[in-house]
């Protein structure tokens, strides 16, 4: 797991037509998983299928999911949590989701330690 730079991320995702989006999704998803450690884990390459299939409805559910693990993950930080799952459920249905992205990339960098 390592920390992901947004600004690329976001470049990456315009300049591949969406293709490094799906990417940055599952690895949205395995690190939330990695961080929070819930005893149900969904793989972010599941999920990512899973949006693909259902014509992005997962994605709403997803992106409320992903917002209460990073909260768990936070928890157990002893940092405070951010009560984010409503806004990025409403960012995926406005069609925002990729904001939604950027706010849950940067709170998972804030969890991971800086390298030396």
């Amino acid at each position: 797991m390592k920390k992901r730079n947004v600004a690329l991320c976001v470049i990456f995702s315009i300049v591949t037509f969406g293709i490094y989006g799906l990417y940055w999704m599952a690895q949205i998803n395995n690190c939330a998983n990695e961080l929070a450690d819930p005893p149900k884990k969904t793989g972010g390459g599941v999920a990512v299928l899973l949006t693909i299939v259902t014509l992005g409805i997962y994605g709403f559910y997803w992106a409320y999911k992903i917002g209460g693990l990073l909260d768990e993950a936070l928890a157990k930080r002893s940092m405070p949590t951010q009560n984010r799952s409503v806004m990025y459920l409403i960012l995926a249905v406005i069609q925002l989701g990729f904001v939604g992205w950027i706010l849950m990339q940067s709170t998972i960098n804030s969890m991971i330690p800086d390298e030396i």
